[in-house]
């Protein structure tokens, strides 16, 4: 029996490839690949330019503080001082009395915060929470009186404390934080407390509570960002009034820190280096507590503007 042997040649043979596996993509290649949009660009730029334009006069305060009088106004300005001139900051400290000056400041901060806290809250309360007649068009007139500049009521009211003895005092710095505590900030409380859901004051009613116990067990430990936000505003405003100041204070004993700043500009000459050296001094605090409640407050302004 004869074995007969075919020789197939692989040439002819079909040939079938085998499907390859897809290649993954990593992500970082994913993202390599998607154009950056121009838009995005455009945006990071200018929010730079503007973050730089915005820190400048930080700065320029800064450098200022640490030189002398003739070069702070060289031109072209330098910007690194040379040399640095460290004992501006405790030479303008002392040189006038800003120890007493800082606890005035204090004594109106913790009055002024603690009357704007109680009555803000008590109003904002009364016009989210509770139903009386004539809310709404008092609520109205309310924000209304915000459109009314500080100025404009600053003569009779200046009138009114002459003649009830008060100038020279703190008293008109401190007395109409305890009645309403500002239109803004009531409003600014009203639009947070409508954030509340109303469940929990009937929640309250329901197990015998009053409209006091719902204030103080259920809406004011929910509106600390608010509360946060309104303390901030107020420590600011404060803590940089001049105008109210030199209204009513006329005492080198009653002066506050912004009135302590003024006496370094005289008529004919003004000491720069002592003036920025305290000015930086003083801006600090704010700094810090603008850096420290910085989560609160951006919470507190955000959660203001969700219900009307």
């Amino acid at each position: 029996m004869n074995q007969v042997t075919s020789s197939v040649n692989p040439s002819e043979t079909p040939q079938h490839p085998l499907p390859q596996p897809e290649r993954s993509r990593s992500p970082a290649t994913a993202t390599r690949s998607k154009p950056f949009p121009i838009s995005r660009i455009v945006l990071y730029v200018v929010l730079i330019i503007g973050s730089v334009l915005m820190l400048l006069p930080f700065v320029w305060l800064i450098r200022s503080s640490l030189m002398g009088t003739s070069q702070i106004f060289v031109f072209p300005p330098e910007w690194i001082p040379s040399p640095f001139q460290w004992s501006n900051y405790p030479e303008a400290l002392t040189s006038v009395p800003f120890g007493r000056y800082f606890m005035n400041t204090f004594i109106i901060e913790v009055c002024v915060l603690a009357g704007v806290m109680l009555t803000s809250i008590v109003s904002a309360f009364t016009f989210a929470r509770l139903r009386w007649p004539g809310r709404n068009l008092i609520f109205s007139l309310l924000i209304g009186s915000m459109m009314l500049p500080y100025a404009v009521t600053l003569i009779p009211t200046f009138v009114m404390w002459r003649e009830l003895g008060g100038l020279n005092t703190f008293l008109p710095l401190i007395v109409p934080a305890w009645f309403g505590g500002g239109a803004f900030n009531i409003f600014l409380m009203r639009q947070f407390m409508l954030t509340i859901p109303r469940d929990l004051d009937e929640a309250a009613y329901m197990d015998g509570g009053t409209p006091l116990t719902v204030l103080w067990r259920v809406i004011i430990p929910l509106s600390s960002p608010a509360l946060i936000v309104i303390g901030i505003f107020t420590f600011i405003d404060v803590w940089n009034d001049f105008l109210g100041p030199i209204i009513y204070l006329s005492d080198e004993k009653h002066f506050t820190l912004a009135l302590g700043l003024a006496t370094f500009r005289g008529l004919n000459n003004t000491n720069w280096p002592y003036l920025m050296a305290a000015s930086s001094t003083i801006l600090a605090p704010i700094v810090l507590i603008f850096f420290i409640g910085q989560r609160y407050f951006i919470e507190g302004i955000t959660l203001t503007g969700i219900k009307g």
